[in-house]
């Protein structure tokens, strides 16, 4: 089965979130120290907005989103909850078994999942989705079990890429985009971080 033939059967599109929604890196800002003399950060990480203006413009024509991550953290929280994303799973060490729980909640098969990942972590998902995608930097192991790899790097609008393949594979993209245009005009999509942007 082509990729193109995998990417038109997707109901819900599930990202990773570091090295796949963000470039990977992970930046610690000094906050003090706690009530034990120990230093204390908040750590905080890049999103792009291509990413963001592409989960939009999903969503206009129905795709759903989920993010599975291993980390926790508030900035995650914060840039989902600004997009709207169908499903958040944070400090998931067993990626598996959210997807699946993802797919009982919306009565659909694992078939009818693209899962995008970077490195060996994402592996078993892949392994079991209907569309495995590679960002361009992934990990060799990845890439080779991907059926579609992004040609933007992670953080970098890979997760564009993702979402407009899919689009475009089931007929959608067009009439995606120029939904999602006519709602901005309207002034319909300021409430999701300038659409991303």
């Amino acid at each position: 089965m082509t990729a193109t033939e995998r990417a038109s059967r997707i109901k819900i599109l599930v990202f990773d979130v570091d090295g796949v929604l963000t470039d990977g890196t992970l930046w610690f800002i000094p906050t003090g120290k706690d009530a034990n003399g120990q230093p204390v950060a908040v750590e905080t990480k890049g999103f792009s907005a291509h990413d963001g203006l592409g989960i939009a413009i999903g969503r206009t024509a129905g795709l759903k989103v989920a993010i599975v991550t291993k980390r926790q953290s508030d900035t995650v929280a914060v840039r989902m909850r600004d997009l709207k994303i169908d499903y958040v799973y944070q400090g998931q060490h067993f990626k598996m078994r959210a997807v699946q729980e993802i797919c009982a909640k919306e009565g659909i098969t694992l078939d009818e999942v693209a899962y995008v990942g970077d490195d060996v972590i994402d592996l078993p998902v892949m392994n079991h989705v209907g569309f495995a995608i590679a960002v361009a930097n992934a990990r060799p192991q990845v890439k080779q079990m991907a059926h579609w790899t992004t040609a933007n790097l992670p953080g970098y609008g890979a997760g564009r890429d993702a979402i407009e393949f899919i689009l475009e594979a089931q007929g959608k993209l067009a009439s995606a985009m120029a939904t999602y245009l006519d709602e901005a005009n309207e002034g319909k999509v300021a409430d999701i971080g300038q659409g991303g942007m």
